[in-house]
């Protein structure tokens, strides 16, 4: 007796052994940015990977875009515009 479903048998290309990881073939655009696209570089790395090994790349990746974000809040922006005198009517 087969352990795969009723009918199985009768599939083309049924088989009994486990499959690997397959690529998504998801394609991933160039950002411009070199770091954040490293970021999104390493989301490749799970074409390679069971899914069990997903979680681990994708909160590097997360912790690595956050941390991007971050260091642009840190960045000082253009000084804020000096009121004219004149500019409080009443």
């Amino acid at each position: 007796m087969s352990d795969l479903m009723p009918g199985a048998e009768a599939d083309a290309g049924v088989c009994d052994e486990p499959v690997g990881p397959v690529p998504l073939g998801v394609p991933r655009e160039p950002t411009g940015d070199a770091g954040v696209d490293a970021l999104v570089g390493r989301l490749g790395d799970v074409d390679h990977l069971d899914t069990d090994g997903h979680l681990e790349v994708y909160e590097d990746v997360h912790r690595g875009l956050r941390e991007t974000l971050t260091a642009l809040d840190a960045r000082p922006g253009p000084p804020a515009p000096v009121p004219h005198p004149y500019d409080n009517r009443s």
